[in-house]
C-alpha cells in the first residue's frame, strides 16, 4: 500500500522517474499517447512541463492536477515532515494572494480543491465546471513559482501540524503499529520514516526548511499536469502555454536515494493498547514495485495478491474466516506504484476466544499451499477478467483516471504503460506468478505486527 496524506478540514493536509523522456524529446505538439481504453493526450511545454489530458464530455465539468515529483522520501535528513508540511503552506498566499485568498476563490466558483503528499509526490487539484478552468490553471501557475512565507505564517501552521499528528498517528494505535513496521521493514530506504515526519523532526522545521525544499523541487520541469473531463488536448495547449508554460524551468536532477541492503532476518514488532478490542496482524514482505522489478512482475504479483486475499472467494478468506471461523476478515493487498520499493500485505483479525497465535498459523498454512502448489487456471482467468474490468468502471470517474495518470507518471511508469494495462495482464503467466510469488513471500523480507489488547501485552 502506498500511504497518502490528504488534506483534511482540520489543516492543510493529511491526505511513474521521468521514464518519457527519451520518447519525448522536443515534442510539444499534442497526440494520443497510445491506442489504450483512456483515450489520454500527451504533450510537454517547452520548460519540460509535461501534460496530460483524458478527454471525457458527459458532463461539463473539469478535473485540474498538478503533481510534483517530490514527497517525503525526498525530505533532507534531520527534517522529516517537510514535503507534508509545505503542502500545507502552498495555501498560504504569494505576491498576488494573501493567504487563504486561493480556496476562498476555487469555493466562491463552485470548485471543489484537495492536496496531498505521499513518499514519492505531493499532488495539488481543483474540481471545477469546464469554464472556471482557466482561473485554477492561473491560481495554481501563480504558486508554483511564487509563494511567500514568513514566520508568522510557518510557526502556527507547524502547530496544525503537530496536533494533526497527535490525532491522526499518536492517537491511533494502528496508525502507531503501521508506523514501526515501516521502520522495520525499510533498514535504509527513507520509505521507512513516516510521511507525516517524526514528532522530534516536525518541532524543527522553519521557514528557510519550507523555502529550500519549495524552490528546489516546484518547478515546471518537475511537474505533471493533468485535466480531466471535458476537454481536449488541442483546447488545453494554448492555456497550459499561457498559464504555465512561461514559468522558467529550474533544471531538475534526478533523485537519489540510497538502496536496501539484503533483508536476511524476519523482523516482529509488538504493541499493546487498552483501545484494542480484538487482537489483530499484519505482514508485509518487501516487493519490487512497478519500476524496480522485471518486466511483468508487479502485474503478475498483483495477480497473486487477488487470488490469496482480495475477495471473499480469496484462498485466505474462505479458510480463515468461512471454514475455519477464526477470524472476521483476512486478505492480502499489493500496490507496485511507487519509485524504489513496495511492499506485499498479508493481514487478519482473531474472533473472540481466538488465539491470534492460530489466526497466524492458519494464514502461514494457506500462503504455504498456494506457494508450492500455485492457483488453478480458473483462479487466473477470473482475477485477470476482473483486473481488465478496472479500467471500464474506471472511465466513469475522470478524477479517479486523473489520480491513475499522475501517480503512474510521478514515479516513472509511462502513459503507454497505462494505456496497455490489460493487455499487459492478459500477457501474464502462470510461470510468472508463481516465481515472483516465491521471491518475494519469504520470512527474511518480512516483517510482522501485532496490535494487542493492553492485557495480552
Amino acid at each position: 500500500m502506498t500511504p497518502v496524506l490528504p488534506r483534511t478540514a482540520s489543516g492543510r493536509t493529511l491526505s511513474l522517474f521521468v521514464a518519457c523522456a527519451l520518447l519525448l524529446l522536443l515534442i510539444s505538439a499534442a497526440r494520443p499517447a497510445f491506442a489504450g481504453p483512456f483515450n489520454s493526450e500527451y504533450f510537454v511545454l517547452d520548460n519540460g512541463m509535461e501534460v496530460v489530458v483524458l478527454p471525457n464530455h458527459r458532463a461539463p465539468v473539469v478535473t485540474h492536477m498538478v503533481w510534483y515529483r517530490v514527497g517525503s522520501a525526498d525530505d533532507p535528513v534531520g527534517k522529516s515532515g517537510i514535503a507534508h508540511f509545505l503542502e500545507h503552506l502552498m495555501f498560504k498566499g504569494t505576491e498576488d494572494l494573501p493567504p487563504g485568498e486561493f480556496s476562498r476563490i476555487v469555493a466562491r466558483n463552485g470548485g471543489q480543491e484537495n492536496a496531498f503528499t505521499s513518499w514519492d509526490y505531493t499532488g495539488y487539484y481543483q474540481r471545477v465546471a469546464r469554464d472556471r478552468l482557466e482561473i485554477v490553471m492561473g491560481l495554481e501557475a501563480d504558486r508554483m513559482r511564487g509563494l511567500v512565507l514568513n514566520e508568522e505564517i510557518v510557526t502556527p501552521e507547524r502547530d496544525v501540524i503537530l496536533e494533526e499528528r497527535s490525532s491522526r498517528t499518536d492517537n491511533q494505535p494502528s496508525t502507531l503499529l503501521a508506523e514501526q513496521m515501516s521502520a522495520a521493514q525499510y533498514l535504509r530506504h527513507p520509505y521507512g520514516t513516516p510521511i507525516i515526519g517524526w514528532r522530534h523532526e516536525i518541532e524543527t522545521l522553519n521557514q528557510e526548511d519550507a523555502l529550500d525544499f519549495y524552490r528546489r523541487y516546484y518547478a515546471p520541469d518537475n511537474a505533471i499536469l493533468v485535466v480531466a473531463g471535458d476537454i481536449t488536448a488541442a483546447e488545453l495547449k494554448p492555456l497550459a502555454e499561457k498559464y504555465y508554460g512561461v514559468l522558467p524551468a529550474a533544471g531538475m536532477i534526478a533523485r537519489e536515494r540510497p538502496a536496501e541492503p539484503p533483508q536476511i532476518s524476519l523482523r516482529q514488532v509488538s504493541l499493546s493498547d487498552a483501545r484494542v478490542a480484538q487482537p489483530s496482524l499484519t505482514r508485509s514482505y518487501l516487493a519490487p514495485s512497478h519500476g524496480s522489478g522485471a518486466d511483468g512482475d508487479s502485474v503478475a504479483l498483483q495477480i497473486f495478491a487477488e487470488i490469496l486475499g482480495n475477495k471473499s472467494t480469496s484462498r485466505l478468506y474462505q479458510a480463515l474466516v468461512v471454514e475455519r471461523a477464526l477470524a472476521p476478515w483476512a486478505g492480502s493487498s499489493y500496490q507496485p506504484m511507487a519509485l524504489d520499493y513496495a511492499r506485499f500485505f498479508v493481514y487478519a483479525e482473531s474472533l473472540p476466544g481466538i488465539d491470534i497465535a492460530d489466526v497466524e498459523a492458519a494464514m502461514d498454512e494457506v500462503i504455504e499451499e498456494l506457494l508450492a502448489t500455485g492457483p488453478s487456471d480458473e483462479e487466473i482467468a477470473s482475477v485477470k477478467a476482473r483486473l481488465q474490468a478496472v479500467v471500464v468502471y474506471a472511465l466513469d470517474n475522470p478524477q479517479a483516471v486523473a489520480s491513475i495518470f499522475g501517480n503512474a507518471l510521478s514515479v516513472g511508469i509511462t502513459v503507454e504503460e497505462i494505456e496497455s494495462w490489460p493487455d499487459r495482464v492478459a500477457a501474464v503467466t502462470r510461470d510468472q506468478i508463481m516465481a515472483v510469488a516465491r521471491a518475494v513471500l519469504r520470512s527474511e523480507r518480512s516483517v510482522t505486527g501485532y496490535l494487542l489488547p493492553a492485557e495480552e501485552g
